[in-house]
């Protein structure tokens, strides 16, 4: 694998899916593991062997089989990234049971529906999850709600280990046995349980070991929340099937990153979405470079984001184009363009499609400067036309499962284009469209124009209501450590970029101290469609659509445009006429 500059702005975990009919199991790969001596885990300042982890993993089985009731046989886990929760996916494996990734993000009601609709029997939590947990209906019995944190819970455990044996051997599990239920990251609407099975999961771990290089001495450093499908699939189950052991960070933190990486003597990692940004924030240090990294594989990072990384700690990158729900996936090459996403997998026959009319889009055309002609005819829905046959599903959700499987394809519900060579570019997801001037275009090229400003750390472009008709651009701009916004400055930079159409300028920009984001670091828009440009952040406008000139919009302007909306009848649209909400900025540790 050559340095590669792909872009893979959507996607769970960036891994291929599944093309094999029962390759095998986790709990043989666990197995597997059960004589080696070599180093399987590091946390802090403790380690365990690959054996030490199996017997650990073997010991819980032997509690959950005891737990076990009638039902669906589901272990929610609600933790950090601790040992126990790798503890836990190891139990599961081998008890035949699957685990239900819990995000700790979620509050409330929200927390308890993930519960009660995943059919969890079991939940395995610390204290601070606990904390999460009071006074919530769950339907867990409270002898299943397993506290890891103290005497207790060890006597349960110990009583149980005590008739594991060696726990080698487990129950008999066959490919088909679910073994996790992710949630996904719910940037375009409530979160889905994804089903993975043991069998799916198993030829992830042999081809994603195989395809990014994974050695048994490799240490990897996972700094990804395990409730995840990028933590799973492209490096626990990798690490498993190599014999290289896994170094677990309890959240991410971007000051410790650096730290974490030495301690462990960590040669690779994973990262979603912002990551790569936090940790360029921290302050630059001479020797940065001096770290045992070799490669770093993730989706969603700017290309600008992965140069810096690259020189700044000399750690190569790659970035691929997948999902948890193993539809699709499309692998940088190394002649594929800038900005590209790449080509599909051997055997995978991809397309995108126009969902009115199931035909495919016409392929890109640029012009010298490198705009999309023809974003209009061109830009469709990413859909693999042989990937449902590894889409496992979601979990007790038929229409989820008919939006994904239609016509017997498999459709992303991501936006993307292709080019005359049969490389895919991202577009943005299923709602990023944008009409402006009755020009339709999507909001990921737009931002990849914006994050090349050497200021800019990320760039969210979506559309907010025109007074008369259609959408106006705005864009929220999260700006680089110490830096400044000059309005002309911006105006004149976004006038400098040939490939920027003459639709796409933002006529609002807003200045965040963070983007809001999901528990793994994705970028959603939700919140910044509806406060538009009523928010509590500085926005800036340019006032004359025919010249981009930005001013501070100030509350005369906003009352102005409220008059412009009512002018038209279009009020009904606004959802930007109530008091600034309060967001949530992302601090160093997520």
């Amino acid at each position: 694998m050559g340095l590669h500059q792909g872009q893979a702005r959507a996607g769970e975990s960036g891994v291929p899916p599944s093309h094999s009919g029962g390759a095998g199991t986790v709990a043989e790969l666990l197995r597997a593991r059960h004589d080696d001596d070599r180093p399987g885990l590091h946390h802090e300042s403790s380690t365990w062997t690959w054996r030490q982890v199996v017997t650990e993993s073997a010991r819980r089985a032997a509690l959950a089989s005891e737990l076990r009731r009638s039902g669906p046989f589901h272990i929610g886990v609600l933790l950090d990234n601790v040992p126990e929760y790798l503890f836990w996916l190891g139990a599961a494996a081998l008890a035949g049971a699957a685990v239900v990734g819990i995000n700790p993000t979620r509050r409330g009601p929200e927390l308890a529906r993930d519960i009660r609709f995943t059919d969890c029997q079991i939940l395995v939590t610390d204290d601070g999850g606990a904390r999460l947990l009071e006074g919530l209906a769950l339907d867990v019995a409270d002898d299943r709600v397993l506290r890891v944190e103290g005497e207790e819970y060890l006597a349960r455990l110990g009583a149980a280990g005590s008739s594991s044996g060696s726990g080698a051997a487990g129950s008999e599990v066959s490919p088909e046995d679910l073994l996790l239920l992710l949630f996904t990251s719910g940037t375009t609407g409530d979160p889905k349980a994804v089903r993975c099975t043991q069998g799916r999961l198993a030829a992830i771990a042999g081809r994603a070991a195989e395809g990014y290089g994974f050695e048994r001495d490799d240490v990897c450093y996972c700094p990804m929340p395990l409730f995840h499908g990028n933590a799973v699939m492209a490096l626990w189950a990798p690490a498993l099937a190599t014999g290289a052991s896994v170094a677990l960070a309890g959240r991410f933190s971007a000051s410790r990153f650096l730290a974490d990486v030495r301690h462990f003597g960590a040669t690779r990692f994973t990262y979603v979405g912002k990551a790569l940004a936090y940790i360029l924030a921290t302050p630059e240090r001479d020797d940065d470079n001096d770290n045992p990294l070799r490669q770093g594989f993730g989706t969603e990072a700017s290309a600008p984001d992965r140069s810096i990384f690259e020189r700044r700690f000399g750690c190569r990158l790659v970035e691929g184009y997948g999902s948890s729900e193993g539809g699709t996936a499309i692998n940088v090459t190394p002649d594929t363009p800038p900005g590209s996403l790449g080509i599909p997998m051997p055997g995978d026959d991809v397309a995108v499609i126009d969902p009115a009319t199931k035909q495919e889009c016409e392929r890109a055309r640029f012009d010298a400067g490198g705009r999309l002609c023809n974003p209009g005819d061109a830009i469709g829905e990413i859909v693999s036309r042989t990937g449902a046959r590894s889409f496992e599903g979601y979990y007790k959700n038929p229409e989820g499962d008919a939006e994904r499987v239609r016509d017997r394809w498999y459709w992303s519900g991501d936006l993307g284009y292709r080019d005359e060579d049969g490389y895919f570019y991202f577009a943005g997801r299923g709602g990023d469209w944008l009409r402006v001037d009755s020009e339709n275009f999507a909001a990921a090229p737009v931002e990849r124009v914006i994050e090349r400003h050497p200021d800019v750390s990320a760039a969210a472009v979506y559309a907010v209501p025109d007074p008369r008709t259609g959408d106006q651009v705005m864009t929220a701009l999260e700006l680089r450590p110490g830096a400044r916004f000059d309005p002309d400055a911006f105006a004149v930079f976004l006038g400098s970029q040939a490939d920027l159409g003459t639709k796409w300028p933002p006529r609002f920009v807003r200045l965040s101290p963070g983007l809001p984001l999901t528990a793994t670091g994705k970028v959603t828009k939700a919140s910044l469609r509806v406060e538009g440009w009523q928010c509590p952040d500085p926005v800036f406008w340019s006032p004359d659509r025919g010249e981009l000139r930005y001013r501070p919009l100030t509350d005369d302007d906003r009352r102005a445009l409220h008059a412009q909306f009512a002018e038209h009848g279009r009020s009904r649209l606004l959802g930007v006429g109530g008091p600034p909400r309060s967001r949530l900025v992302v601090p160093d540790v997520l």
